[in-house]
């Protein structure tokens, strides 16, 4: 599990085991406990889905970067190979 998903698992947990205490020690009606809980969960919902849009960025600069180095990697292989073939 790389640290993303930690750091995700460790958010999810926190979020519930304090959604379970809101609930247990809540000095409101239910209906406002259950609309402060409902809007949690949708700021968590938007959390979680800015976070996925950021990690889509990243691998897509990452897939950028490795196709950009294998593209190098190529034409240099190609311009030695010329460079053999005119010397053989």
């Amino acid at each position: 599990m790389n640290d993303n998903s930690k750091v995700l698992v460790g958010l999810l947990a926190g979020l519930a085991a304090g959604a379970a205490l809101g609930l247990l020690f809540a000095p409101e009606k239910g209906s406002e406990t259950r609309d402060k809980l409902s809007q949690s969960l949708k700021d968590l919902g938007d959390s979680i889905k800015d976070k996925a849009a950021d990690e889509i960025n990243n691998l897509a600069g990452l897939k950028d970067k490795v196709v950009s180095s294998v593209k190098n990697k190529l034409r240099q292989t190609e311009e030695e190979f010329a460079d053999d073939v005119e010397h053989a």
